[in-house]
């Protein structure tokens, strides 16, 4: 059978395993190496991996910028560290600086969707001197929350929102990986509601076609959910580590991209923004677009990345 197009394009970006900060990352790598634009970093979200860019790496190295995108600590064929508080953001952070040092990368304009977002925005915190720019897509940035955060979740959103329910090592976990297929093309939020509903044989988006899928459930199969949950399990120890970031702006060029129909924006909301980020260069909203936002709406989202990086220099 021959590959659908995103697939066979995919397979002729370079993959190579970088070791950083004690782990080892698969990074996919395009673009030219000897150009004098910035690097771009692409931080993927749950339940992605490198590939859920593979829309945007090809159209940004076409545009002359050389463009790493890692599985994610956790993620497909990067390392996957047992213990839970190896998910922290600090420590998700260390792992970027340490490619960049593996670039030969004084800096790098990082963009991130999902928890790929809140590990930018945490990255111009930490690390300042190594973000030349930022973007986020479908999670906003806040300031730091004078509680824990999963308190505040727990008491405004109940026990079964999702973020609550991924608390338990194990649970979830498990759920998640019964029925991988299931889970990625599901139009719910995971709940344990969901969970106990019988498997409905869905098909995927208009905008992932099956073989995209196939590329995903092969993936997640092999390794499980665990890693990508062990994230939403460090808000708190996040929050206990970042004490020091109180009040602490972002002052590099920033993006913020969402769809008018993403449920993150129902929970989490953008007005805060400008209370953080100083140099904010855009807030699109994209209309009709929903979580997934840089594979529903790639050409969109590449517009709005190539403009932000035009401006960046």
């Amino acid at each position: 059978m021959t590959a659908h197009r995103p697939i066979a394009a995919w397979e002729q970006v370079t993959a190579r395993d970088v070791a950083t900060n004690g782990i080892t990352l698969r990074v996919f790598e395009h673009g030219p190496q000897d150009t004098d634009k910035p690097l771009v970093v692409l931080c993927h979200g749950f339940p992605e991996l490198a590939f859920s860019w593979r829309h945007q790496i090809r159209a940004l190295a076409a545009a002359g910028y050389r463009v790493l995108a890692p599985d994610m600590r956790g993620f497909g064929g990067s390392s996957r560290p047992a213990d839970v508080d190896a998910y922290d953001m600090p420590t998700v952070c260390a792992d970027l600086a340490g490619l960049l040092d593996d670039a030969g990368a004084d800096d790098a304009v990082f963009v991130g969707h999902d928890w790929g977002a809140s590990v930018v925005w945490h990255m111009a915190w930490l690390h300042p001197e190594r973000v030349r720019a930022v973007a986020g897509m479908s999670v906003p940035v806040t300031p730091r929350s004078p509680v824990p955060p999963l308190s505040t979740l727990r008491r405004r959103l109940g026990d079964d929102f999702y973020i609550v329910w991924f608390q338990e090592p194990g649970v979830a976990d498990r759920e998640l990986a019964r029925n991988v297929r299931r889970t990625l093309v599901s139009r719910e939020v995971w709940t344990a509601q969901w969970a106990a509903r019988p498997d409905e044989d869905l098909k995927p988006p208009r905008w992932l076609s099956e073989d995209e899928l196939a590329y995903y459930v092969e993936a997640f199969e092999e390794t499980g959910f665990t890693g990508g949950l062990n994230y939403y399990r460090n808000l708190d120890r996040t929050w206990e580590r970042t004490e020091h970031l109180r009040g602490r702006t972002i002052d590099c060029p920033s993006l913020f991209v969402i769809g008018s129909k993403d449920p993150v924006g129902r929970f989490t909301p953008t007005e805060k923004l400008g209370q953080v980020l100083t140099d904010l260069r855009g807030h699109l909203v994209l209309d009709g677009a929903g979580h997934w936002i840089q594979q529903e709406r790639a050409e969109e989202v590449n517009d709005a990345l190539l403009d932000f990086l035009a401006g960046v220099g």
